[in-house]
């Protein structure tokens, strides 16, 4: 299986060979649990997101991504922030793509559906604010998802 494996200010980082844009959803039920994946690729705790295709808009590619990885439809609320460290280099192993991040971090409501993993995700669930924090996770998740929880009123620019 294909892995993806993460780097941050890492001087064995491979040489970035593209720059994708994509997208993460933070996406709350009605009881304030964010809903989270447990990744196929990594086995890290994350929320769900991908690649931004052409011809679609960034709130689409959200709830595209959310309804794929997860089995939950979502309608978009906000913006956490965005992420293009270049210091932080996604490898993929199964064709060798390295990857710039770029990631723009939206917030969503739950509207139907029930946790499904798929592909991507080995497990999905909904996670209590107060449990996020132990969940095993790349130190960029972990960073988007405080950001969402600080509360900060204007959206996270890096």
């Amino acid at each position: 299986m294909a892995k993806r494996i993460d780097f941050y200010d890492d001087p064995n980082a491979p040489a970035p060979n593209s720059l994708v844009p994509s997208v993460n959803v933070i996406v709350t039920n009605d009881a304030g649990e964010l809903l989270m994946i447990r990744r196929s690729d990594n086995d890290n705790w994350a929320v769900p997101g991908g690649a931004i295709d052409l011809g679609e808009s960034i709130p689409a590619a959200a709830v595209r991504e959310t309804l794929e990885e997860t089995g939950i439809v979502c309608e978009i609320t906000g913006l956490v922030g965005t992420y293009s460290d270049p210091r932080h280099v996604i490898l993929y192993t199964s064709n060798g793509e390295a990857r710039q991040e770029f990631s723009l971090v939206l917030t969503a409501r739950a509207v139907s559906g029930k946790p499904t993993p798929s592909d991507e995700s080995r497990e999905v669930r909904w996670v209590p604010r107060d449990e996020v924090a132990s969940l095993t996770m790349d130190r960029s998740m972990r960073m988007r998802i405080e950001h969402y929880l600080s509360g900060t009123p204007s959206p996270y620019i890096g």
